[in-house]
């Protein structure tokens, strides 16, 4: 007798998904893991274990004779020699994205409307595995490739949901598509079936036996470690890319989390995204998935969304969780010695990303200690401001003569208002910004160096007290950091 849909909750939706609705991808998927902690038979095992699946051997050998997995010239026959060709943990993780896609696109049953979001979000989920792998590309093979499919099951719950079809999915689905948000859309999934889609996600891959990395980043994705970092960037920037309209703006603050990531331009790590993009659409084909590539983000709307971006300015909203990883970097600095200059990196980019500020940079002191002068500048127009940014310290009263005598941090709001407080020479406001800029000492035990600096001129917003603690939080760790780098 089958369960009745009353019967809501994690626990009962990952039984019904695994031991009605998609037993066969279950067993599959806990058997390759299995194989995986068996060093000595595993490749023996793996290739008896889809021997009698002709579809999936032929899927498999076209995707391992694919210019993405394949790098020489011989042509790969057999799945056993495809893995001491590939190795075990790429043909393992070709062989889970096979049976997935199989197992998910293969539902003739679906609803129009069902099948198009089914479509949807397995194709967001593909391009997000790519855009993952190609960004741990400098790490060994098994955390690349096991990073790669935790982002292709990071949704895991969410599609197999989805693939379930009848009436309930069908009505689930008219629900969500006159929802007017995602606030309201999570809200109605929690109504409807008693959980969300990130905890039943949560409860196939503990009940499958998905590994640590996927648990970890569905459980912790603010935590700093780069592959749990990278899969959370991965599925954002691939939600930003496959939206019916993208968002510029949206996307750009992926793009930039993503090159922050990698220490690459944001222009660099745009190249990356189309290249991969391309080979994610090549790769769909090899592994049989015709139907999601149409739902597949087109290179061309990235480069065309670059170029909108151009003629629109760029806000960046304070980001707590970003903040807090950026200060705990900083405090690991702060007990083992780091280079200066990285210590200076992560201040800029804690500043700039989790502050949320259009610009920021680091001025140091000449040899005469007479002027001020750009060392580093990140943001929006920073190469305008670091050839502007020379400023003269004849005058004590100055803002910045102030900052660096009295060693402390400084708010200047609004300062070609006549509230301002602080009286600025009308050139210089022109050169920094009329909405306002923070400053701070940079210093290496009671010497000052030189200072930081932001604003938001680009966006033509003023500061609140909240940025400007933010602000002076990190500046004064880093300061901690300099002098432990020093000693």
């Amino acid at each position: 007798m089958k369960p009745t849909i009353q019967a809501k909750g994690a626990d009962y939706w990952t039984k019904r998904i695994s031991e009605q609705e998609m037993p066969a991808l279950c067993s599959t998927v806990r058997n390759l893991e299995t194989l995986a902690k068996d060093d000595v038979s595993s490749l023996a095992l793996l290739g008896r274990s889809v021997m009698h699946d002709n579809a999936l051997t032929s899927r498999i050998l076209r995707v391992a004779n694919s210019a993405i997995y394949n790098k020489g010239i011989s042509q790969i026959s057999t799945v056993s020699r495809a893995a001491v060709v590939l190795g075990f943990d790429s043909i393992r993780n070709i062989c889970i994205t096979a049976k997935l896609l199989t197992s998910l696109l293969e539902n003739n049953h679906l609803s129009k409307g069902v099948y198009e979001r089914l479509l949807k979000l397995m194709a967001q989920s593909f391009q997000a595995a790519m855009l993952a792998r190609m960004m741990m590309n400098d790490r060994g093979d098994a955390l690349r490739e096991e990073v790669f499919i935790a982002s292709l099951l990071y949704r895991i719950g969410e599609s197999a949901f989805w693939c379930m079809g009848g009436e309930f999915t069908d009505s689930l689905d008219r629900k969500l598509t006159t929802a007017t948000d995602k606030t309201e859309q999570h809200c109605i999934i929690r109504a409807e079936l008693g959980t969300s889609f990130l905890q039943l996600t949560q409860g196939i891959a503990r009940s499958w036996g998905l590994g640590e990395v996927l648990l970890k980043s569905l459980s912790q994705p603010d935590e700093r470690m780069p592959e749990i970092r990278c899969i959370f960037i991965a599925d954002k920037l691939s939600e930003a890319l496959t939206l019916s309209e993208v968002n510029p703006k949206e996307l750009q603050k992926y793009l930039t989390q993503a090159a922050e990531l990698l220490d690459v331009s944001v222009e660099e790590m745009t190249n990356r995204v189309i290249h991969c993009s391309e080979n994610t659409h090549k790769l769909a084909i090899a592994y049989g998935a015709k139907a999601i590539v149409a739902y597949l983000p087109d290179p061309a709307r990235i480069i065309q969304s670059d170029e909108e971006l151009e003629d629109s300015v760029l806000v960046r909203q304070a980001d707590l969780s970003y903040q807090l990883g950026k200060l705990r970097q900083l405090t690991q600095y702060a007990v083992v010695k780091t280079e200066f200059n990285q210590i200076m990196q992560t201040a800029l980019e804690g500043i700039l990303t989790g502050v949320g500020v259009d610009r920021c940079g680091v001025l140091l002191l000449s040899p005469s200690r007479k002027l001020l002068q750009p060392r580093v500048m990140m943001g929006e127009d920073s190469q305008a401001l670091k050839q502007a940014f020379v400023i003269e310290l004849n005058d004590p009263q100055s803002v910045f003569s102030q900052c660096i005598d009295q060693k402390r941090s400084i708010w200047v709001n609004a300062p070609s208002s006549s509230d301002c407080k602080v009286q600025l020479d009308d050139a210089l406001v022109e050169k920094l910004s009329a909405f306002g800029f923070l400053i701070a000492p940079l210093t290496v035990g009671s010497k000052v160096l030189g200072l930081f600096y932001a604003d938001r001129h680009s966006s033509g917003r003023h500061f609140e007290q909240q940025d400007n603690e933010s602000f002076t939080h990190f500046c004064q760790l880093a300061n901690v950091c300099f002098t432990v780098s020093m000693s």
